[in-house]
């Protein structure tokens, strides 16, 4: 097998109670050709201070920004500065597995595959203990006209080739950016496919901005109107299929 590099772009804004833990788990990776880029969005909590530890590491990319630009700048700055030919996304709240990179990056080069995602486990925590829900069964493949139907990829399992990447960047919208973005992505008959394995811990938080469901939805309705030209026929079919997907991975809270 060849042994690209892979560059991890990790956006964080005010998560330093849980960066360490996301952090350590991309160092941890059994794949090794990897280059990380860090880009604080001005927190104002402790994450500069857990950063501090990260800023001489080898492949480590800290970059402090100096006025809060928002999630889609911060990994939109991490593409425009990531130079290698896969790129992966991290949440600075989630983690990962050991060995996610070394077999999704595996499965991508033998099948011959431009985006892959993973099943993931969803966790809470509660008196200081890791609560794990049941992990996710996702399809094995989305084109467009099913992801707007069941937007399950969850951005911290995605790998993408540059080359399908292309000029796509993420826009900046109030909520559900990277919903618009995999939308762009998967437009013009492009295809994701899921190696079978999990391999991300989704931390699930009361603050998580994805936590309103009412905001959510008027998100999606807004982004599939205007940016992905449905009709209110295929857009209400979008609502009600994401948000019954969501009930099934999450539950009703």
């Amino acid at each position: 097998m060849s042994n690209p590099q892979i560059d991890v772009i990790i956006p964080n804004f005010n998560k330093g109670n849980y960066l360490k833990e996301c952090l350590d788990s991309v160092i941890r990776q059994t794949y090794k050709n990897w280059c990380l880029y860090i880009i604080d969005d001005c927190s104002n909590d402790n994450s500069k201070t857990i950063l501090k530890d990260y800023e001489n590491k080898k492949n480590f990319n800290v970059i402090k920004l100096k006025k809060n630009k928002g999630p889609s700048f911060c990994r939109n700055l991490g593409i425009r500065l990531s130079k290698s030919e896969y790129l992966s996304f991290l949440d600075s709240d989630d983690f990962w597995t050991k060995d996610k990179l070394e077999l999704q990056i595996e499965f991508m080069i033998k099948n011959n595959l431009e985006f892959t995602y993973t099943d993931y486990t969803p966790f809470i925590i509660k008196n200081n203990k890791y609560i794990y829900k049941n992990k996710t069964n996702l399809k094995e493949s989305f084109t467009f006209n099913q992801f707007i139907r069941n937007s399950s990829i969850n951005s911290s399992t995605m790998i993408i080739s540059r080359d399908m990447l292309k000029t796509n960047r993420f826009k900046k919208v109030a909520l559900l950016e990277d919903y618009l973005f995999k939308c762009d992505i998967l437009k013009n008959n492009k295809i994701a496919k899921k190696i079978n394995n999990s391999l991300a811990y989704y931390r699930i938080l009361p603050s998580n901005r994805s936590a309103n469901k009412l905001l959510n939805i008027y998100w999606l309705w807004k982004i599939n109107g205007r940016y992905n030209k449905l009709s209110f026929f295929d857009n209400i079919q979008s609502i009600f299929g994401i948000m019954i997907n969501s009930v099934k991975k999450y539950g009703f809270k």
